[in-house]
């Protein structure tokens, strides 16, 4: 969800014609979509919490591990998600089209690919890439992990780097995907 959100924030601009505001400052590509990320990467983190109490007190789920590193992991995560949200919304030039990418390169790695359904270890050739890059796989095990299993940061350190490492990539897209003037 915070990925299609993200993904309305700059093409809305496009179709209204505001984007123009962009052409005209001297605010540069980097800051004008980080300032559009910042709000949902708030929202994301805030139904993160909501989540994480409905799972505790409603669903009676204990979180055996550290929640700090539950926490960093949403927080990483939710800057992965907005930012292919930024991407989508970057290389697209109605809404309709960016709601349809964000799906197609969100949900449906996840599901397939992700470790959701099937283990990532069990998939092969490029399904098994995908499911070993895609930042959503990682944060599946960092969940899974605190939740069930006591792990800390330390312990998960290995599902904590490939995210941190898509954060930049993910976001150096974005900010090289979108034209500071139109042609």
């Amino acid at each position: 969800i915070p990925a299609m959100l993200t993904a309305l924030s700059v093409v809305r601009e496009k179709e209204l014609g505001s984007i123009i505001n962009l052409y005209v400052t001297p605010v540069s590509r980097a800051e004008f979509l980080l300032g559009k990320q910042l709000p949902y990467v708030v929202l994301s983190m805030l139904n993160f919490l909501l989540l994480s109490a409905l799972a505790v007190t409603v669903f009676g789920v204990p979180i055996k591990g550290s929640f700090a590193t539950l926490a960093l992991g949403a927080l990483l995560f939710s800057l992965c998600t907005t930012g292919l949200g930024l991407v989508a919304s970057t290389v697209t030039r109605s809404q309709v089209a960016a709601i349809f990418f964000t799906l197609i390169a969100t949900l449906l790695p996840a599901i397939q690919f992700g470790g959701l359904l099937n283990p990532v270890s069990s998939l092969e050739g490029l399904g098994r890439f995908i499911g070993e890059t895609y930042p959503v796989s990682h944060f599946l095990v960092i969940s899974r992990g605190v939740f069930s299993k006591a792990l800390d940061l330390p312990r998960l350190a290995g599902s904590f780097w490939p995210i941190v490492i898509a954060v930049p990539v993910i976001l150096g897209m974005a900010i090289a995907l979108l034209k500071k003037q139109e042609r």
